[in-house]
């Protein structure tokens, strides 16, 4: 498992770096919206759940509605780290693996202004749900891509036990699996319906948690 998983993740890097310039002007852009001032105006007036879908949408300008483009670069974008600390089990050493990201500076504020209370199970502490959209928007692009067969569910469990074996976390994230699932159901219904908002399917999440709890 440890060396499939390691083999998709490289596989995945090599299509990533073949657009990788196209991709950097992309996450830039989308990152310097979500750090501006009129974003931050967006979300405090509508909400978290509703600003999502304002930076879905400016993304899919920045991409000339390029739907793969978006979905990926939205990954990128949203992701509140810049590299990710790697533990190899082998040597027993930590690496630090650089994403791609923009200057610090940008990509700070970037941090503040992301929106991250946007399920009803979302904790209630500063940080939030602040990882969970680019787990959504990366699972979203691995079922847009699939044409074969879902992709994003495979590789969305084996990135989550490459994460246990490799990454500086004592076990897998289970709610990180679940918010996957539904990124990968809005890829699925991307396909068909180019009408669709992430906040339709993160609110479905929240309802579905809803009628569980009840």
């Amino acid at each position: 498992m440890r060396l499939f998983s390691i083999l998709i993740i490289l596989i995945i890097s090599q299509n990533i770096l073949s657009q990788q310039s196209n991709l950097s002007r992309a996450v830039n852009s989308i990152t310097e919206y979500i750090a501006s001032n009129h974003f931050l105006e967006i979300r405090k007036i509508n909400g978290d759940l509703a600003s999502v879908d304002s930076i879905y949408l400016k993304a899919l300008e920045i991409n000339n509605k390029d739907y793969s483009e978006t979905l990926l670069s939205l990954m990128f974008a949203t992701v509140p780290y810049r590299e990710v600390p790697i533990k190899l089990p082998l040597f027993n050493v930590i690496v630090n693996y650089p994403l791609i990201s923009a200057d610090e500076d940008i990509f700070n504020k970037k941090n503040e202004n992301l929106p991250r209370y946007f399920f009803i199970d979302t904790p209630e502490n500063d940080y939030g749900d602040l990882d969970k959209l680019a787990h959504f928007f990366g699972s979203a692009f691995l079922s847009y891509e699939s044409n074969i067969f879902d992709l994003g569910e495979l590789i969305g469990y084996f990135v989550e036990a490459f994460e246990e074996s490799f990454k500086v976390q004592s076990n897998i994230d289970y709610r990180d699996i679940d918010v996957n699932y539904y990124g990968r159901l809005f890829g699925k219904l991307l396909k068909k319906d180019k009408t669709i908002l992430p906040s339709q399917i993160l609110l479905f999440r929240s309802l579905n948690f809803f009628r569980f709890v009840l």
